[in-house]
């Protein structure tokens, strides 16, 4: 299909909408350097499924606000966040708590 795009969510802080960053290599006509062109897409996220640091599939669509212009088609892959560990886990008991204190 026309117009999808793929990069990873960058925030997720408004409701029901992301912004992905699009990362592309491209070579100066000129100087043959090669430098990195980030671009930032705005897509409409229905079920705020997508979460900062996932990979999606984004499509583009009819324009929902002023600056959204794509919707989420897919996760691609979820990030791998760091996991906070509950005291029970880690050997730590509610009187030890106390005693501590």
């Amino acid at each position: 299909m026309a117009g999808e795009l793929q990069g990873i969510v960058t925030s997720d802080k408004r409701d029901k909408t992301i912004t992905v960053s699009i990362a592309s290599r491209e070579t100066h006509p000129l100087y043959r350097k090669q430098y990195t062109k980030t671009r930032k897409y705005t897509a409409h996220d229905e079920n705020n499924e997508a979460g900062v640091g996932d990979k999606v599939e984004i499509v583009a669509c009819r324009p929902f606000s002023k600056t959204c212009s794509y919707k989420l088609v897919k996760v691609l892959e979820k990030s791998h966040e760091a996991v906070e560990l509950k005291d029970e886990v880690l050997g730590k008991s509610e009187d030890a708590e106390g005693e501590e204190k």
